[in-house]
């Protein structure tokens, strides 16, 4: 599940809910978040030329 989906389960935009976490990092486990390196950012773009699921191609 990525951040997107679970800021619009809970109703609010993608920014505020990735704010609130990285405010009140101590109250979530840490597995519950993680972002891509940049190799890993860019091993997946080069496999994907156009996304068929729409979203974020960015970390």
């Amino acid at each position: 599940m990525l951040d997107y989906d679970l800021a619009e389960m809970y109703g609010i935009e993608t920014k505020v809910l990735n704010q609130a976490v990285k405010r009140n990092i101590i109250r979530f486990p840490s597995d519950f978040m993680f972002q891509l390196t940049n190799q890993e950012d860019t091993n997946l773009r080069s496999q994907f030329v156009t996304s068929s699921w729409g979203g974020y191609r960015f970390r």
